[in-house]
């Protein structure tokens, strides 16, 4: 008798693990589905001195983050969750195509409290990674 199909579960990917950024290895076992861009219903904040996205869905005044779309199995998912930075969670997010995914937010309190700062105007995640490292000396 063979085993049961292992339920795949499909993630939303727009921060520091994108195709070109520094923890993209984290998404090494999973297999890429192509790119995506959510609603315009979410902002984006950099958290961690940099290191990773904080975002949040808004009622109004948000943007289409563009991002990655992956399908990966529980246990993979659960391994990502682990390794995730502190104050992210998996939440639902919707992409322009209506289709609704996980993705990992960050609370719109701590944004607020820690004046973390809206990066929302460079369109995305690597638009303000490749902005930081032109602006190196």
């Amino acid at each position: 008798m063979s085993q049961p199909e292992q339920a795949m579960k499909r993630i939303f990917i727009c921060g520091s693990a994108l195709q070109g950024q520094p923890d993209h290895d984290s998404l090494q076992f999973v297999r890429f589905l192509g790119q995506a861009k959510t609603r315009p219903l979410y902002r984006l904040h950099s958290a961690g001195e940099g290191w990773h996205p904080a975002i949040y869905e808004i009622g109004e005044g948000g943007i289409a983050i563009p991002g990655e779309v992956y399908e990966q199995t529980q246990e993979q998912f659960d391994a990502l969750c682990a390794n995730e930075p502190p104050h992210m969670y998996p939440a639902d997010i919707v992409l322009e195509s209506g289709e609704v995914l996980t993705a990992f937010l960050y609370p719109q309190e701590l944004i607020e409290q820690n004046h973390l700062p809206d990066i929302s105007h460079y369109g995305g995640w690597a638009a303000y990674k490749a902005d930081l490292a032109r602006s190196l000396p």
